[in-house]
């Protein structure tokens, strides 16, 4: 039937029946923080370009750990910030390294929370390249072992899942296949299958101190103007042993990740990245928007595209009010 018979604002001038027929919800069990380590005690620094965001040392991530926890979010994704690097981000494989020494720590106080370690390499590199430099372009092969080692030292400290963020061909099957050679076949993947050279990144770069030192990640990372290529990466790395997919960035991205969870019936996780969430505190900071709305619109759009996880730096100011 038609209007006059057929009203569907019927089903919404009631706020319980509105929110009875609500057909998304987010939730806390959704949301992933990402954190910031780095060396020394007693360090708490803002991210300038990231408000209400820190690099932090090991002691002020175990608390914040906790408090995340006690609210509600039961999963971090970590980001080490060393202390020193090197030309192939080899640093990052030592036991001795930031993320594995933070990963300990937590784990000892927190058994119980899921921590997630980023895979990569920008953050550890003199060049700020995400691997191995070889006449002027980061080598794929020669990158992959350091990936493989990488991903073997997080789970020696104990992580719960790792995930590989670099974009190099075949590097899901080779720390698969590490892990597994290590005793460790039961770690899952969380692979950054679909990520864009994007200008989203920014403040993230600003956070990590990941900015490359010249070009830029064209090269390995993908062109924002390709949706079918995404698929192509993302059936790879299903096939290469990826329990979980990832589309980065999320909002510009959501065709991505509505097609990913249509064609794959595979957990896909969205990473609603540090542009993203600058722009929302810049736009609510000058009063042009109100940031909570924004913020539930925002997540909600990225759930309703088919994301089953969202990582999200308004993951710790947003659960208090998820439930």
């Amino acid at each position: 039937m038609t209007f006059p018979y057929t009203r569907l604002r019927r089903l919404r001038k009631n706020p319980v029946l509105r929110k009875m027929v609500e057909e998304t919800a987010i939730s806390v069990n959704d949301l992933v923080m990402p954190l910031f380590v780095c060396h020394g005690s007693g360090v708490r620094r803002e991210v300038q370009s990231m408000p209400g965001n820190y690099q932090m040392s090991v002691d002020n991530v175990v608390k914040e750990c906790k408090r995340l926890y006690d609210i509600g979010i039961k999963a971090v994704l970590l980001f080490g910030i060393p202390d020193k690097k090197d030309e192939t981000g080899l640093v990052a494989a030592s036991d001795d390294s930031i993320v594995q020494k933070a990963v300990r720590s937590i784990k000892k106080e927190l058994p119980a929370i899921f921590l997630i370690a980023d895979i990569c390499n920008c953050e550890y590199t003199t060049h700020g390249h995400c691997g191995t430099i070889v006449d002027g372009d980061v080598d794929n092969d020669l990158t992959l072992e350091t990936l493989a080692k990488q991903s073997v030292s997080f789970a020696r400290a104990g992580v719960d899942m790792v995930a590989p963020s670099d974009m190099m061909d075949g590097r899901v099957g080779r720390i698969r296949e590490e892990l597994d050679v290590k005793g460790f076949p039961d770690l899952p993947i969380m692979s950054y299958s679909a990520k864009f050279a994007s200008a989203f990144y920014g403040p993230f770069r600003d956070a990590a101190g990941s900015s490359p030192g010249f070009g830029d990640r064209s090269s390995y990372q993908m062109n924002s103007a390709n949706s079918d290529e995404a698929m192509r990466e993302i059936a790879l790395d299903i096939e290469e042993g990826a329990d979980i997919v990832m589309i980065k960035p999320a909002l510009a991205y959501l065709d991505i990740v509505s097609r990913a969870k249509d064609e794959f019936n595979i957990p896909v996780a969205a990473y609603n990245v540090s542009g993203e969430f600058s722009m929302v505190k810049a736009a609510a900071a000058k009063g042009w928007a109100d940031e909570e709305r924004l913020v539930r619109e925002i997540l909600t759009s990225i759930k309703r595209a088919g994301a089953d996880i969202i990582i999200t730096y308004h993951a710790a100011e947003i659960a208090s009010r998820l439930h």
